[in-house]
């Protein structure tokens, strides 16, 4: 991913969670315990590696960590309860409290932006939707290298619009009551 002065992949929201996923999957392999691999998603593999070797452990949940890499297991294992039942742990969502799903065209941008406040306002946009939308901007402008792009999401006008009657879509019925 990206990192620089005027692009910060890490806050992208689909590459970073596909760069989370594989990250994961791959400390799964390595240690085979998925508390291992939240672990190492903390702290590092490399951490959690050595402090295997040097606190002679065989399981991550053992080992001593800073706080942080020590909690942060019990933290995902938690979310990962909630999101199982949230009614269990009252959490009690009704669908006219859920957010609609937001429209977006993509925008291809194959040349430098010099301007992005400028080039949110030609969208439609103002600055601080198109940064909200696109987090990962870190400038107030865009440097496009030649042979290079990047992908802008840009919501659709309507989609910007609450509308009362337009259902809303849930990821799990079991998330909301009526």
């Amino acid at each position: 991913m990206e990192v620089s002065s005027e692009v910060d992949e890490r806050y992208h929201v689909e590459k970073s969670t596909v760069a989370a996923c594989k990250y994961l999957k791959d400390a799964y392999r390595k240690y085979n315990s998925w508390s291992a691999a939240a672990m190492a998603y903390n702290g590092g593999q490399a951490r959690i590696t050595s402090e295997l070797n040097n606190q002679q452990a065989t399981d991550a949940l053992d080992l001593w960590l800073v706080e942080e890499t020590t909690r942060y297991f019990y933290r995902m294992l938690a979310m990962k309860l909630v999101f199982e039942n949230p009614p269990q742990y009252g959490f009690v969502i009704k669908p006219h409290q859920l957010y609609k799903p937001i429209a977006f065209k993509e925008v291809k941008v194959t040349s430098s932006i010099p301007d992005l406040a400028t080039f949110a306002k030609q969208q439609g946009l103002s600055y601080a939707q198109l940064k909200d939308f696109n987090s990962w901007l870190r400038s107030t402008s865009l440097t496009v290298r030649s042979g290079s792009s990047y992908i802008l999401q840009i919501p659709t006008r309507e989609s910007l619009y609450y509308k009362k009657d337009e259902p809303v879509k849930v990821h799990s019925q079991h998330w909301v009551t009526q």
